[in-house]
């Protein structure tokens, strides 16, 4: 029987694409995002789907803020014993190149005594996905501004308002869920232009599935929110008309306006931190952005400020928070068996190049010129379960020719590992 038991859950594993989703998956009433039913009936066998790690199955209520009653809290100074542990962590498992990684460590489970741990924390680097927080910083952050007091107003634009992919989307090689309810069929494919569905759904499209052609689309509808406030949406002629006899220096001026609203709206340094351009090649070339880079210092500090209701506001960073609660297939970092328990909020990004060397075979993960990944986490370990650890933890790696994906799963494993067991020792008698 139990091995009846593992072919089933293999069988279950392997129905769906090779994403992280997010959400809570009782969400799809209040957001309309339609997959998050498939993956709810998937657990109680209506369609066939993924069997979810024990940490994946809050509800909606479940997945809230923890520090709102500590919001003037800010990150504590760093704590040498706690990072030079963590350095000779990196160091054994990256074969001595702990220089090739900025680490960003802050440990919340004794919320009294927080401790604080980084690695070169301070040096830049270039975001790639995670990046996509800024674009929800952005419409957040527009949303509040056009409707700072009435919270339902902002739910219903989320909600009811109908983003059509167009050309902004080309080209990206990301696939995203579907569900189709009549036929209980739950899929995935690339967005094609034409492709309909609500602001909230592209949100968790570009969050979740970490799909450039959504977020580009989300960009665009930020810019528009920023534009046109409580005028959102405006039609379809005034937005080609917006798009095509607007000036493309004043196009760069309303995006870049729009991220730094809402880095500033949430209380970080745009100097630190900033997302600068579309995701797409036809976003950039319609639309002239800016450098982006990011620190893990100031990454920590985001996921901090989310934790407190300090990004944007408490509305705005609870939703992003369920944003990025991991319930399907987890990735990078987030696949470590030590956190299968674990509530995760989770965002990562990879970037890699090569060029021919004898010997060496180029593979994703694996760049011998560039090998970027970057990984961005909150940990609740056990799920649902106050009283356990709760840290989050910001790493980018640079590390050639090594398997960056399962670098930052060890890596993931250890430092799990480690705060455990320090908190063993500190309150041993």
């Amino acid at each position: 029987m139990k091995t009846i038991h593992s072919i089933v859950f293999l069988v279950a594993l392997l129905m769906l694409p090779p994403a992280a989703f997010a959400y809570p998956i009782d969400g799809t009433a209040v957001t309309g995002i339609e997959r998050l039913e498939g993956y709810r009936q998937a657990q109680i066998n209506k369609t066939r789907g993924r069997v979810l790690p024990r940490g994946a199955r809050l509800s909606s209520a479940e997945v809230d803020l923890r520090l709102t009653s500590r919001t003037e809290f800010d990150v504590p100074a760093m704590d040498t014993d706690f990072s030079r542990e963590l350095v000779a962590l990196l160091q054994e498992l990256s074969q001595g190149r702990a220089d090739d990684f900025g680490v960003a460590v802050l440990d919340l489970s004794d919320i009294k005594h927080p401790v604080y741990a980084e690695h070169h924390a301070d040096k830049p680097f270039s975001p790639g996905s995670v990046g996509k927080l800024g674009v929800a910083m952005g419409v957040f952050q527009a949303l509040a501004k056009a409707y700072p007091d009435d919270i339902n107003a902002r739910k219903r634009v989320l909600h009811d308002s109908q983003v059509v992919a167009d050309e902004f989307i080309r080209h990206d090689h990301h696939k995203v869920p579907f569900f189709e309810p009549q036929s209980q069929r739950l899929y995935s494919r690339k967005l094609r232009e034409g492709d309909k569905a609500n602001l909230w759904s592209y949100l968790d499209w570009m969050l979740s599935a970490s799909s450039n052609a959504a977020a580009s689309m989300s960009i665009k509808h930020m810019m528009m929110l920023s534009q046109f406030g409580r005028d959102y949406p405006p039609g379809r002629d005034e937005e080609k008309d917006f798009f095509s006899h607007t000036p493309r220096a004043k196009l760069g001026e309303v995006l870049a306006r729009a991220f730094r609203d809402g880095v500033d709206a949430s209380g970080l340094n745009s100097k630190r931190f900033r997302q600068g351009s579309f995701f797409s090649a036809e976003g950039k070339r319609r639309v002239p952005g800016q450098r982006s880079y990011a620190t893990p210092r100031e990454l920590i500090r985001f996921l901090l400020h989310l934790e407190q209701g300090k990004v944007v506001d408490d509305f705005s960073s609870r939703e992003i928070k369920r944003l990025l609660y991991i319930t399907q297939r987890r990735i990078r970092y987030a696949s470590s068996p030590a956190l299968y328990d674990a509530a995760l909020y989770f965002k990562s990004g990879s970037y890699y190049r090569c060029r021919s060397e004898a010997g060496f075979r180029c593979r994703k993960y694996r760049g011998n010129v560039l090998n970027l990944l970057n990984s961005v986490a909150i940990v609740e370990s056990p799920a649902g379960k106050p009283g356990g650890l709760f840290y989050m933890v910001v790493m980018t790696s640079n590390v050639l020719k090594e398997n960056a994906a399962v670098l930052h799963q060890s890596i993931g494993t250890r430092l799990h590992r480690l705060i455990k067991r320090r908190h063993a020792t500190s309150t041993r008698p």
